[in-house]
């Protein structure tokens, strides 16, 4: 077991002053939220730069912020074919999806689903969604504040808590303007403090850049991996690529946080100003922070002491998340099998926060552990105004008060955004005591909505004559097809049935599903089945 690390008083105010400023930037937008539009879309005024930085930093959450370094470290820079096809995917929101939003007169990306299919794929996509969130919101934090209890000694339901009830007081008070205000700021913060991280790891090292690169090419930690061209039983570079290009097809194209983003925009121009903006501010942030990766490999070859640290903390958070006490009289024996058992990929998430934690100087500790906290904070800010953005919408809105007064709108925004808050607050303190497979679980059935969704408006976008049973038959083929894919490669796949199960690699479930749906969809359109073209209405039609 390992002793907590020192977290000064210089380094609580750094970070405390930062919490301060942020929960100060919401109530100084208090009172700019009179109406539900202003609430949800910022009057329709802003800059495309202010919301191209909210974009780029609820991209970046707290996740990609230790991910991104912890796969480089382990593995190579394989992921940055994600994010090469960012700009094809922005290129494809602004030239089919912006505009039909921007001209929708809905602040509910989804409505657009009703108009195409009906009321069913709206309240399909948006009830996801809402779901969605709340567990986004709570595996947010709790992967953010799991490393920061066992490397300072932190109660980790304390900051849970703490980052919850700041997260959802601004975003409470100050509605999307705050949100996407500080969204700009955390982007600051995020870039200075990786920026800081890689300059102090670079001059520790005794030959300087030249080693770091020296060694980690060595170990080709630079590759881009596997260039094979037909095979899809793991994650090419082309395999990366094309999931890369459906993931962020489902970002920039139809998740409602990216979609207000562009709606608050006083623009068209300056819509597809903020798209471009977030898009191509990733991509080379995400190769700095995979050559934070590599430096860091490089750092811990000539330190396996401190290498060895990190496996015991890693190690530590194991047997918290199943509930064994530092007080059991067995635990260092289980500490030091759980630490034998590791594996190099176990490591990965937790190199970054150590390397923060151990070798940075005071006030610069501070700096770089509020930047994580901010990737945390900007992810889930955004995840409440517009998780309240859809409940208002498309739920009370539509279903229930046609008839309401903006003023109803506006607390029915203010009190989703507390329940979200609340609820997202609890599934993180929930995941303390839960294990790794329940993780697995979810994300398992978010990959198999999230790629209906993604199929939804495409398939919306190929085939527009396609209306009711026969584009719910092609949606459900392909929502089966995607079921199997995800299903069949995890234990859930009945014993000896393993010929059935899905021989590609699982980032190949969201380029099958829609492309499948699109191809059912237009077979059914080229023979005439394209269902009752009556009730049908195109995109733009109101």
């Amino acid at each position: 077991m390992i002793a907590a690390m020192a977290f000064t008083g210089l380094d609580y105010a750094v970070l405390v002053g930062y919490f301060i400023a942020i929960m100060a930037m919401g109530f100084y937008f208090w009172a700019r939220n009179r109406s539900a539009d202003d609430f949800t879309a910022g009057g329709r005024s802003l800059p495309g730069w202010l919301c191209g930085l909210s974009i780029f930093a609820t991209y970046l959450s707290s996740i990609s912020y230790l991910a991104l370094p912890g796969k480089a470290f382990v593995d190579n820079w394989n992921a940055f074919m994600y994010s090469l096809a960012i700009p094809v995917a922005a290129a494809i929101a602004v030239r089919w999806f912006l505009p039909l939003y921007r001209s929708s007169g809905e602040v509910s990306a989804y409505s657009l689903l009703e108009r195409r299919f009906g009321l069913w794929a709206r309240l399909f996509a948006s009830g996801f969604y809402l779901l969605y969130q709340i567990a986004r919101i709570g595996v947010v934090m709790y992967l953010m504040a799991l490393p920061m209890a066992v490397l300072f000694g932190w109660d980790i339901r304390v900051v849970i808590l703490c980052t919850g009830v700041v997260v959802t007081v601004y975003s409470f008070v100050g509605g999307i303007v705050a949100v996407i205000w500080a969204d700009a700021i955390q982007a600051i913060v995020l870039l200075a403090g990786a920026l800081l991280a890689l300059a102090i790891l670079l001059m520790g090292m005794p030959g300087g850049p030249a080693e770091v690169l020296a060694v980690a090419n060595e170990n080709e930690k630079f590759s881009l991996g596997d260039s094979s061209f037909l095979i899809l039983s793991k994650p090419t570079i082309w395999v990366v690529l094309a999931f890369g290009l459906f993931d962020n097809l489902r970002n920039f194209g139809v998740d409602q946080s990216y979609v207000q983003r562009y709606i608050a925009s006083s623009s068209d121009k300056e819509a597809a100003k903020s798209v471009w903006v977030g898009a191509l501010l990733y991509v080379p942030v995400s190769a700095l922070f995979l050559f934070i990766g590599s430096s860091l490999y490089a750092y811990y070859e000539g330190h396996p002491q401190d290498l060895a640290e990190v496996r015991t903390i890693v190690a530590e958070q194991k047997l918290m998340q199943d509930g064994v006490s530092k007080e059991d009289a067995d635990y260092s024996t289980l500490l030091l099998e759980t630490s034998s058992k590791l594996k190099d990929e176990d490591l990965g998430d937790r190199v970054f926060p150590h390397f923060i934690a151990a070798n940075l100087p005071q006030g610069v500790r501070g700096l770089l552990i509020a930047a994580v906290f901010a990737a945390a904070m900007s992810t889930v800010s955004t995840s409440l105004n517009s998780s309240a953005t859809l409940v208002m919408s498309d739920f009370y809105k539509r279903l229930f008060r046609q008839d309401s007064t903006d003023a109803q709108h506006v607390g029915v925004l203010r009190m989703s955004t507390v329940a979200w808050g609340a609820m997202g607050t609890a599934m993180a303190l929930a995941l303390v005591r839960l294990t790794d497979s329940t993780l697995d679980v979810w994300w398992t059935l978010s990959g198999v909505l999230g790629a209906g969704i993604v199929g939804l408006f495409l398939l919306g976008v190929t085939v527009p004559r396609l209306h009711g049973g026969p584009a719910i038959t092609a949606f459900a083929i392909g929502g089966v097809a995607i079921a199997w894919m995800t299903i069949s490669q995890t234990n859930a796949w009945p014993e000896g049935w393993e010929r059935y199960a899905n021989p590609m690699d699982k980032l190949m479930t969201i380029v099958v599903g829609p492309c499948l749906m699109i191809a059912i969809g237009s077979i059914f359109a080229a023979t005439g089945l394209v269902g009752d073209q009556t009730s049908r209405k195109d995109w733009s039609e109101s």
